[in-house]
């Protein structure tokens, strides 16, 4: 058995297995995770598929996954919340120390990032990670290694759902039934929102977000612009023309879609909340009346920050979420490019890898 087999995008459409160093404890507060579980992420498709993400390039043989789980294995001398064989899910960026974005609380917006599986750092697919020890969150005895590793793509809807301020008062809309958003599905109605509507293209999709927490499903009309099929909305929240008082007043975005964007700017009630959850272009025609006429308060949202995995961890411990209705497929470490097939595919929702053992 090799020492610390790794899972490897060499570049653009190439991966292969490779050997590398067992990492080291570089400081008295980091901790050593031996992976065991790793979920597929769609920007992990995405360097596999283009070799890039914006101005983040593969330029050099990097190591996937960073929606992963395990267990501590060795701790450094000052790390006092751990100890060698707790459960832990890994929170895969780690900001600098001394910037301003992380001494002001918002430190997933640190110029200084170094995240997993993110060029140019290497991800989690290996046997051994070593991590600090305040971004490993300790999971509770019932709670499984799968279900840590779905913690990642769960703390994005938290975020998501912060940035909202999502309360019980409210009907939110979700565009995309995607991974994120089911999932942030399932944080709104956790967090008490009064009706949950979610859109998305395939109705498969949909009736898996009535499990997760939707009270009502949209898909709209081929041909349809983003005003028809806002109004369509409304109609079937019970509002008319000339009321808004059953439309939503929040609305998540996550598909980073032109349409969707302009639906949900349309359909939100006057005084809404909107956040920008997917990645789409860089650049949207903006319905930028529509939102200020409505005194809409517009926020973007990137991955997710101090508090937002300890929460999703407690979500899932007190079953308030069930993650495991997203996990479709389980793949051993050495069939790892069959699991990222499967979801560049459709195949599954979401994939997750063993080990290495």
């Amino acid at each position: 058995m090799s020492d610390n087999p790794s899972f490897v995008l060499v570049k653009k459409n190439e991966v292969r297995f490779e050997e590398r160093p067992i990492p080291s404890l570089s400081d008295e507060h980091d901790v050593k995770i031996a992976i065991k579980k790793t979920g597929i992420c769609g920007s992990d498709v995405h360097y596999l598929n283009h070799g890039s993400i914006g101005k983040f390039v593969v330029e050099e043989p990097m190591v996937l996954g960073h929606e992963s789980s395990g267990e501590v294995v060795e701790i450094g001398s000052k790390v006092t919340t751990l100890k060698v064989g707790d459960k832990v899910c890994l929170e895969p960026g780690v900001p600098s120390r001394y910037s301003e974005a992380y001494k002001s609380g918002k430190y997933n917006l640190c110029p200084h990032m170094a995240f997993a599986a993110t060029p140019p750092y290497d991800g989690t697919l290996s046997r051994y990670y070593v991590l600090p020890a305040d971004f490993c969150v300790k999971l509770p005895d019932h709670v499984s290694l799968t279900e840590g590793a779905m913690i990642e793509p769960l703390s994005v809807g938290v975020h998501a759902n912060k940035l909202a301020q999502t309360g019980p008062s409210d009907t939110v809309i979700i565009f995309g039934a995607g991974p994120v958003g089911l999932l942030a599905t399932s944080v709104a109605k956790a967090f008490g929102a009064l009706k949950i509507i979610s859109v998305d293209l395939v109705e498969e999709k949909l009736k898996l977000a009535l499990q997760m927490g939707a009270t009502h499903t949209f898909v709209p009309s081929k041909g349809d612009t983003p005003q028809e099929s806002a109004r369509k909305i409304n109609f079937l929240m019970g509002g008319n023309d000339n009321d808004d008082s059953f439309a939503p007043s929040v609305a998540l975005e996550c598909t980073g879609v032109e349409p969707s964007i302009k639906t949900a700017i349309y359909v939100l009630r006057s005084a809404g909340r909107y956040v920008q959850v997917g990645m789409g272009n860089d650049e949207v025609n903006f319905p930028i009346a529509e939102a200020s006429i409505k005194e809409l308060v517009i926020k973007g949202s990137f991955r997710y920050c101090h508090g937002d995995y300890a929460l999703s961890v407690d979500l899932v411990a007190n079953g308030k979420v069930d993650v495991m209705k997203l996990v479709t497929h389980n793949v051993k470490f050495e069939d790892a490019e069959e699991a990222f097939k499967l979801v560049r595919d459709g195949k599954a929702i979401k994939a997750i890898i063993d080990g290495p053992l």
